[in-house]
């Protein structure tokens, strides 16, 4: 998959309309759907920079779909998991490493 597939997945993913985007990262909505339209050209280094900072992703990761970062032995729903987890407010997050620790402590004793 390319940068269009990439990017149509991750709006889908992150719940995000084109429009949003387009306010938040001062890209006009017109190229970002120009972005995503059947015959398309890729963005600017740039723009493309923008993009991915604004979804919280790489853009090695809208370009091939891939993130280096993330060794190939992570399952791609642990990926998505990590992901969602990483949108949640801080007590949210205290709160599941706390339920992760106590099922930690738990498995172990069995």
């Amino acid at each position: 998959m390319g940068f269009r597939e990439n990017l149509k997945d991750e709006l889908k993913y992150q719940d995000i309309r084109v429009k949003e985007l387009a306010d938040r990262t001062g890209i006009s909505k017109r190229a970002i759907d120009h972005y995503l339209a059947e015959k398309y050209t890729e963005p600017t280094a740039e723009t493309a920079v923008k993009i991915a900072k604004e979804l919280g992703v790489s853009v090695e990761y809208l370009v091939t779909g891939k993130n280096s970062d993330i060794p190939d032995t992570i399952k791609p729903e642990i990926v998505n998991l990590i992901r969602d987890i990483n949108h949640l407010p801080n007590k949210d997050i205290d709160f599941l490493k706390e339920m992760v620790r106590r099922f930690t402590l738990s498995v172990d004793k069995a």
